[in-house]
């Protein structure tokens, strides 16, 4: 676990705020036992007092601390709250941030392809997880180790053969009964995030899936799967209830125990006077109160399983080194010339590892000049996606050139490389938000004459203008509120927006009907701006006004 755990150590390094907000919520915390143990102690003595029938006035001041103690503890509490998980969700931030930071350079090469649901359930449920670390496994142990010291000094104080009493009986509640829970749950801990992860995989498939599979019948069959991953969910957690309930008993029985033995060592000493009859109470209060410090621990440790589960699934992904990085002493970038394919060539992985597969492009020579539009045709799988991936430096070739301005894209910090050339993938992802908010992913501080332009420039001016809300108009998740070519066009127009130099359009026209993609193929061939445009395709619809078609064959650009 502690591997696990210190892998993801930048994250868990707190700032000086939220180091102050721990500090802060282990002394509340202290404070809110120490008043509740008080309170009890002074509750003890006043039932046991009262019971003797002295004057009212004589209890008045136990009765003013009881009152004050009770709201203390109700204070305390509530502030101890207030700043764990204040600086719990802090840090929660910062680990989401860094772990964001850290998965966004693998994409889209070196991210291992995990299922959307379980990169969902890393990002989301593992995250949320670690907050654990900081409400259950920093500052508890700390509090308990000061309730224990105290506890035991103020038994002693009342009488010196309890003190070793309480410091035992609460020492064996805070290790035994704590080490006890997380054997009972390791397991169950280690298999709740996997299991969670699976049924939301399965969850997020379905669910984006619909549509598709009620045409094709196989609802009942995702039904089952879902019902199949929350049965096995459903287990492990019960499994984990099961190790809650025994060890939440097993500490009452301590407890329990503790009292009678503190009671063992009180009677003797109240028969021979060395202890007030009116003080046994309190005493046997104080130690059942003082549990309340050490009962957090049990959570504590069967939450640490899962804690260290959802670091090692976490690591697992962070630790990926990025095969495209920026080199140390970057070139700055040319403020003109030719995008250059020269002699490129490239392949994938065998599934036994190393470059051993087969070609997937070989000796790829390419000229894209500024104001160009060019339309490069091929079969599905005829590796048109590799090219676009490698204009944009999602890849390296492995060998051959890729030059900018007759600089090596590999001496250009990737940044420097996109902000000159803009890729518009296939099935370009439209988010759940308004027109505005999607088209300005491409530059924030345009302004709205600037998006009408991008729109006219896509052929989607008077169809936005038309819009209920204009440019708040929002498109609903991945564009559902909006036709294929509308999709394809906000697309463009995003595209259009950015200030690139190049634009790698492809596929634009995927699941569009003939006419719907002869008339997008067509705006974007007469788009102006000096940009160089690659459009690939592996459709012929609307290439007739392109400068120059090029083919993709064998892996190989052919005229």
């Amino acid at each position: 676990m502690s591997d696990a755990v210190r892998s993801l150590r930048e994250a868990a390094r707190a700032g000086a705020t939220e180091r102050r907000r721990l500090v802060i919520s282990v002394l509340l915390g202290f404070g809110a036992v120490a008043a509740a143990t008080a309170l009890m102690i002074c509750s003890g003595y006043l039932i046991s007092r009262a019971a003797q029938r002295p004057d009212i006035l004589r209890l008045s001041a136990v009765i003013v601390a009881v009152r004050a103690l009770a709201l203390s503890r109700s204070l305390l509490r509530y502030g101890e709250r207030l700043s764990s998980h204040d600086a719990a969700l802090r840090l929660l931030g910062r680990t989401r941030a860094l772990f964001y930071r850290r998965i966004a350079p693998l994409v889209p090469g070196d991210l291992g392809g995990p299922r959307s649901g379980d990169l969902l359930a890393r990002f989301v449920g593992d995250v949320d997880t670690l907050q654990d670390l900081y409400l259950r496994a920093l500052a508890p142990p700390i509090t308990a180790a000061l309730v224990i010291c105290a506890a035991s000094i103020t038994a002693w104080l009342f009488l010196p053969a309890a003190g070793p009493v309480v410091f035992v009986s609460l020492l064996v509640a805070a290790t035994v009964v704590p080490a006890l829970a997380a054997l009972m749950s390791h397991a169950s801990g280690r298999r709740q995030a996997p299991a969670r992860a699976a049924l939301s995989s399965e969850l997020v498939e379905t669910i984006d899936g619909a549509a598709e599979l009620a045409v094709a019948g196989r609802a009942e069959e995702r039904i089952s799967r879902l019902r199949e991953a929350d049965a096995r969910l459903a287990r492990v957690a019960r499994g984990d209830a099961l190790a809650a309930g025994a060890t939440t008993a097993l500490g009452s029985l301590v407890a329990g125990l503790a009292v009678v033995w503190l009671l063992l060592a009180v009677v003797p000493a109240v028969r021979d006077g060395s202890l007030a009859g009116v003080l046994a109470a309190s005493l046997a209060f104080l130690v059942l109160a003082s549990f309340e410090g050490v009962a957090p621990l049990q959570l504590a440790a069967r939450r640490l399983s899962a804690c260290a589960e959802a670091a090692r699934r976490l690591s697992e992904l962070t630790s990926r080194r990025p095969s495209i990085i920026d080199p140390p002493v970057p070139r700055a970038l040319p403020l003109g010339g030719d995008l250059l394919l020269d002699g490129v060539a490239v392949r994938y992985a065998s599934s036994a590892g190393g470059a051993t597969g087969p070609w997937v492009l070989r000796d790829v020579n390419l000229r894209l000049r500024s104001g160009a539009h060019l339309a490069l045709q091929g079969a599905s799988g005829a590796g048109k996606t590799t090219l676009a991936q490698l204009l944009v430096r999602f890849r390296d070739p492995d060998a051959g050139t890729l030059t900018l301005g007759g600089v090596d894209v590999r001496e250009l910090t990737q940044d420097d490389l996109r902000s000159a050339v803009v890729l518009a993938a296939q099935d370009a992802h439209l988010f759940d938000t308004t027109l505005r908010e999607n088209i300005l992913l491409a530059r924030r501080d345009a302004s709205d004459e600037e998006i009408f332009g991008a729109l006219a420039e896509a052929g989607a001016e008077a169809w936005a203008r038309a819009l209920p809300d204009g440019l708040d108009t929002r498109l609903g998740e991945a564009g559902c509120l909006v036709s294929g070519g509308e999709r394809q066009r906000v697309a463009l127009a995003r595209a259009f927006l950015s200030r690139a130099r190049f634009l790698i359009l492809d596929e634009p026209t995927a699941h569009l009907d003939r006419d719907t993609a002869e008339s997008i193929m067509r705006t974007i061939a007469r788009s102006n701006g000096g940009r160089g445009v690659l459009v690939i395709t592996h459709g012929d619809a609307g290439l007739d006004e392109f400068d120059e078609v090029l083919s993709l064959r064998d892996g190989v650009i052919v005229s």
